[in-house]
């Protein structure tokens, strides 16, 4: 995935904004640390220079052990045969229930959640790409 993004690629997710080479980063650790993972996709369209596809990704979810079914549509503008803007759909309080259980059943309907679950997310992020360039 990290080779398919433009240089002034911008990513978005309900966890992720996201620009240039840390969208590959990304990739690469969901990947490098994922267990139990599974993608599927299906219903993929290109016309011009956008398109659509539906993803599905199974794994279990490294903080709690949990297991996440996330959904995901997702949108695409391409640029030179490479994607500049990537914006992925998915239930955010669905996705909180499974890989938090509780506190998500509870709070992931909140903007609280989402901002701390956003700040850990960067902050591990950040980690990572550290740590890739020691």
């Amino acid at each position: 995935m990290a080779a398919c993004y433009h240089p002034e690629a911008h990513f978005t997710d309900p966890v992720f904004d996201l620009h240039g080479s840390k969208i590959g980063a990304i990739w690469t650790m969901l990947t490098e640390r994922a267990k139990e993972f599974r993608i599927e996709f299906r219903d993929l369209t290109i016309r011009g220079d956008t398109g659509h596809a539906h993803w599905e990704a199974w794994y279990l979810f490294s903080a709690t052990g949990r297991s996440v079914h996330n959904v995901i549509d997702a949108e695409f503008q391409f640029r030179d045969g490479l994607i500049l803007r990537h914006i992925d759909r998915f239930g955010f309080w669905r996705w909180s229930r499974q890989a938090l259980g509780w506190p998500g059943v509870l709070l992931g309907w909140s903007g609280s959640l989402r901002r701390k679950v956003r700040a850990t997310a960067a902050e591990n992020l950040e980690s990572y790409v550290a740590g890739q360039k020691l």
